[in-house]
């Protein structure tokens, strides 16, 4: 057993990238008449991405970031660092 804490390292080309396919997923399903949040929340908690609509081919979009990886994005700007 490991007795060292692992740590995670994200390039600032995945922030953005990550952001950028966000933003085109949240359009997506804001075009279709869902409450994005909503729908990208329940999407990350059941990792099924029927939650995601396929209008602009935003399913295949969302299936490309890991959910870890945006997690740890997501909880590191809400903490603002």
């Amino acid at each position: 057993m490991d007795d060292y804490t692992r740590k995670f390292d994200f390039s600032k080309e995945q922030d953005v990238e990550i952001h950028r396919i966000l933003l085109a997923v949240y359009q997506a399903l804001e075009e279709k008449g869902y409450n994005p949040i909503n729908q990208i929340v329940g999407y990350i908690l059941s990792e099924d991405p029927t939650y995601i609509t396929n209008h602009n081919q935003a399913r295949t979009l969302i299936r490309k970031i890991d959910r870890d990886e945006l997690l740890q994005i997501l909880v590191r700007k809400y903490l603002g660092q």
